[in-house]
């Protein structure tokens, strides 16, 4: 390889280098509470949030009618009644990226949200794979990383330093 050619990778590395990790966690973060809150709003009715279209609905949520019966079938787990899983999955769903979305307390939001998808990888989908691949890496780079300056949790640790 030419000395011109070793510069220019070297100058393209040192470029991509400068991308700020609070810039790359904080679209971790909105890419994965999208995906979970999605989930989670197939599982409920009477509470949404879209805040692309900007409609709100805040009832008394209640599960869906079609989400037992997905959790008797698709979805049944070995050490749960399909009534606990579907309220757990829906609670969970909607709580962890809530606050993994603003910043608080990732570490332990990520962390149950890898309990999850690897429960939905061993129990549910086996053939899923590629898309819960992808849902563990943005997880453990949260982490492992933390979720950057655009955070709660970043405004917590820096005033109890």
């Amino acid at each position: 390889m030419s000395t011109s050619a070793a510069r220019l990778i070297k100058q393209a590395v040192h470029l991509f280098e400068q991308i700020p990790y609070s810039l790359i966690a904080f679209i971790a973060r909105f890419s994965i509470a999208a995906v979970f809150w999605k989930s989670g709003q197939t599982k409920v009715e009477g509470f949404a949030i879209d805040l692309v279209s900007g409609t709100f609905q805040f009832g008394a949520p209640k599960l869906a009618a079609s989400t037992l019966p997905l959790f008797r079938t698709e979805y049944a787990l070995p050490l749960l009644s399909p009534e606990v899983a579907a309220h757990l999955a829906a609670f969970a769903e909607h709580f962890f990226p809530v606050l993994i979305l603003v910043g608080f307390a990732t570490r332990f939001s990520a962390l149950a949200l890898i309990g999850m998808t690897l429960t939905i990888q061993l129990f549910v989908y086996p053939d899923a794979y590629p898309t819960h691949g992808t849902w563990l890496a943005l997880l453990l780079l949260l982490v492992a990383k933390g979720p950057g300056r655009l955070s709660i949790d970043h405004l917590v640790a820096r005033r109890y330093r």
